[in-house]
């Protein structure tokens, strides 16, 4: 099994290597654990519990972590990323105004 999770960076132009993190080990029990990433921007974390509430409506969840990056217009740092990776399976970002 590969220990690696690939992490894909939309932006212009696409970088050369790729940024690798460990990935988390999988729950027993089937459930997700979600992360969320806050970019700082207005009404994103309302955005992202209104998501949220969808999908615990829909999916076994055994929990959520959301994080905030300490500046809209920097990326999530090393720590951030590491963190998601090694405790949750899905992380969803959102922007909003």
């Amino acid at each position: 099994m590969n220990n690696k999770v690939v992490l894909l960076i939309p932006e212009a132009p696409a970088p050369e290597s790729e940024i690798t993190a460990p990935k988390a080990t999988p729950l027993s029990s089937g459930c997700l654990r979600i992360g969320l990433l806050d970019n700082g921007k207005g009404n994103a974390d309302h955005l992202l519990r209104y998501l949220f509430e969808g999908l615990k409506n829909n999916l076994e969840i055994a929990f959520m972590m959301t994080l905030r990056k300490q500046s809209v217009s920097l990326a999530a740092g090393d720590a951030i990323i590491n963190r998601f990776a090694g405790e949750t399976d899905l992380v969803i970002t959102a922007m909003a105004d």
